[in-house]
């Protein structure tokens, strides 16, 4: 558990701010690296059991990862002694492990990353109506509606072209990834509330390893199968993912402990923003990403952020 002083310096903006900042890094990665897993693992678009069970591995390795960190860091066993903690491990494990990943990786797979980044933004909103409107775990303002509001009109503009929206709509592709993004937000709101309790580590440890053998039985005994050739690249590629999971589930959650839904889930916006460079330099996509309409997105986004952080400039004083 945290010391009573570095809680506090959670809740200041320029600790939050890089802390944040960083697992949307490694969450804004994710796109490119998973759409890179199905080719060097041979998983086909149409293929929902393979891809749930690359999940499985994914999040399986995540558990395990981030059981170690809170094993080392805590010099103990980091198990949970109760039956209250076991439940709450599996309540949060079915929200932010198993369905959302199942609807990202089946919606990911059969839709555009233009898309889904502009989607999976839906989250902010999400977790400010469940948080605030639907729990009351916190005051609804209308600093936090503009805020959010800036910040998803720049997630617009960063996505714009491309396509759009005109392809059209699909339940297993669109529909999916909103899906995900709602249990996403629902995890989030459920982390924030048992937290007041339980080492957030822990939690996050544990509902990664249960989630990820559940994902991990249901792709293979659904006929999912993974194929790659005997090389470091894929092996590399999987142990990134492994660890861009433990890394920014366990700091957002630790985060999520110490300060408002809201306040957190703001900075959410900036996953597309980094989706878009990080394609820029992995996939070429750089004359796209860096073009006048994203630089724009970007002063909107640190705007919304701005806005929703205005509110707690008195707590920091």
């Amino acid at each position: 558990m945290l010391m009573k002083n570095t809680s506090s310096k959670l809740t200041k903006i320029y600790y939050l701010l890089p802390l944040a900042a960083l697992s949307c890094l490694l969450w804004g990665s994710a796109f490119p690296a998973v759409k890179t897993g199905y080719s060097l693992f041979g998983i086909a678009a149409d293929n929902s059991a393979s891809q749930i069970l690359f999940a499985g591995l994914r999040f399986t390795l995540a558990g395990l990862l981030v059981i170690a960190f809170a094993c080392a860091s805590e010099k103990r066993a980091a198990l949970p002694k109760t039956k209250r903690e076991w439940g709450h491990i599996a309540i949060i494990s079915l929200f932010q492990t198993v369905l959302q990943y199942i609807c990202f990786y089946i919606g990911l797979a059969r839709t555009s990353g233009v898309k889904s980044s502009i989607l999976v933004s839906l989250g902010v909103f999400f977790s400010l109506i469940i948080s605030a409107l639907i729990l009351k775990m916190e005051r609804f303002t209308w600093l936090k509606l503009l805020g959010t509001a800036a910040g998803f009109a720049g997630v617009i503009i960063v996505n714009a072209g491309a396509g759009g929206f005109a392809a059209g709509f699909s339940f297993m592709g669109e529909g999916m990834i909103i899906l995900s993004t709602l249990c996403s937000a629902i995890s989030g709101v459920l982390i924030k509330r048992f937290s007041k309790t339980e080492s957030p580590v822990m939690l996050s440890g544990w509902q990664f390893f249960i989630g990820g053998l559940a994902m991990l039985a249901l792709g293979f005994s659904t006929g999912g199968r993974i194929s790659a050739e005997l090389s470091v690249k894929p092996l590399l590629l999987l142990l990134y993912l492994g660890l861009l999971s433990a890394v920014a589930y366990t700091v957002w959650s630790i985060l999520l402990k110490h300060n408002p839904v809201s306040r957190v889930t703001v900075f959410g916006f900036l996953n597309p923003v980094f989706g878009v460079l990080l394609s820029a330099l992995l996939i070429g996509e750089a004359a796209e990403a860096f073009a006048l309409k994203n630089l724009a997105a970007l002063a909107l986004v640190s705007i919304g952020i701005y806005i929703i952080n205005a509110q707690f400039k008195k707590s920091e004083e």
